[in-house]
């Protein structure tokens, strides 16, 4: 996937200010960020979810932007959601495997 490995470093640490609803952990930390990155003045975040079925998405889509547009050279959010490579277990860093274990949610 074409800008899947590009992750803007102030972007990624805005984004780790965003929890997933459903777990106590950030959207980076459960591996849903697959890019991210600022071209002018727009942020474009590639980005999926545990599953197709996930009911949290508007709400994780609007936390996104809300949180993003509180940079100060973001102007506009773009986001992209994508399905392929599909979200595993696997992507999720090690903080939030750790973080998931703690609330006796095994990630493995």
């Amino acid at each position: 996937m074409d800008g899947m490995l590009n992750k803007d470093p102030v972007l990624i640490l805005a984004l780790q200010e965003v929890a997933d609803p459903e777990f106590p952990i950030s959207i980076v930390d459960m591996g849903l960020i697959y890019g991210v990155e600022k071209q002018g003045n727009t942020a474009y975040v590639t980005m999926t979810y545990t599953s197709t079925g996930c009911g949290c998405m508007q709400w994780i889509e609007n936390d996104i932007k809300k949180r993003l547009l509180q940079e100060e050279s973001v102007h506009e959010v773009e986001i992209e959601v994508v399905w392929s490579p599909a979200w595993t277990v696997d992507q999720m860093s090690e903080a939030g495997r750790q973080k998931l274990k703690t609330w006796g949610v095994s990630s493995r």
